[in-house]
């Protein structure tokens, strides 16, 4: 994708962080953006910002854990813009340690955000954009920690690498399919953000 004038982007995990940085270009590059973010205060913050900026910008609350919010962050994209050309799966939380000593709730809530958040805005963005018949592109936000498992946080590393297989088998398939959809799986070293405090 080469021309991004006029586009519609939605970002999960957009009021802070990377997502925060990829709203703030997606806006210079004159997109109409969706912000997606749990965190209410900074997701207010964020979209008042960006459209004293300029930027036509759209900020919906979303635990992107949950279908239902993700399907409601999907309707209320489409009612604002009509299509979505851009989804960025950026949201993300790091807890645990050990895979034995990581808690229940650690397990549970790194694989909801981390991995279901990717899962839920596959299933529910992807057949809008195919319905749409026109040029978009998935960017799943992975880490160098989906890349290589080191001995930190365990729940973290595991959804890391389902991330990374699962936009691996999202791209095959829809080269499969010659879809005008592509893929993407970005993977940071380590970057400063709020994560540790989420």
């Amino acid at each position: 994708m080469k021309e991004f004038k006029g586009k519609v982007a939605v970002i999960t995990g957009a009021a802070s962080g990377i997502g925060r940085g990829i709203a703030e270009r997606c806006v210079s590059e004159g997109m109409k953006v969706v912000l997606a973010d749990i965190d209410e205060a900074n997701l207010s913050k964020a979209e008042t910002e960006l459209k004293t900026a300029g930027g036509t910008v759209l900020g919906v609350r979303t635990d992107v854990s949950k279908r239902s919010d993700v399907e409601r962050l999907a309707r209320q994209t489409l009612d604002a813009f009509g299509q979505v050309h851009l989804l960025f799966n950026n949201a993300g939380v790091a807890a645990g340690g050990a895979p034995w000593e990581a808690t229940w709730n650690d397990w549970e809530w790194v694989t909801g955000v981390n991995l279901w958040g990717v899962i839920h805005g596959v299933k529910v963005f992807t057949p809008l954009m195919l319905a749409q018949n026109t040029e978009c592109h998935i960017i799943n936000t992975s880490s160098a920690a989906g890349l290589i498992a080191g001995g930190g946080s365990a729940p973290y590393a595991v959804t890391k690498h389902a991330v990374v297989a699962l936009s691996e088998s999202l791209y095959l398939t829809l080269e499969q399919r010659n879809s005008q959809i592509k893929v993407s799986v970005l993977c940071p070293g380590l970057v400063r953000t709020n994560i540790a405090d989420a």
